[in-house]
């Protein structure tokens, strides 16, 4: 067995390797899971804002500066 990656030869890395891309396959899979049954009451709905009349604003306290 070796106990230093610098000295593990090629099927140490591969296993390494396939354990590693095995246990992020899962992990992003629980994820996307627990996503996609997630509880329905969260969800933004899309509003639609219409516009009304023009109005003009102004204020007295502005500075000019010249």
């Amino acid at each position: 067995m070796n106990h230093s990656i610098y000295s593990a030869d090629r099927t140490t890395h591969l296993k390494i390797v396939v354990v590693a891309l095995v246990a992020g396959i899962g992990i992003a899979g629980f994820g996307i899971s627990a996503r996609m049954n997630a509880d329905d009451g969260y969800t933004q709905t899309a509003r639609v804002i219409k516009a009304g009349k023009p109005m003009a604003i102004s204020s007295s306290d502005t500075m000019v500066v010249r």
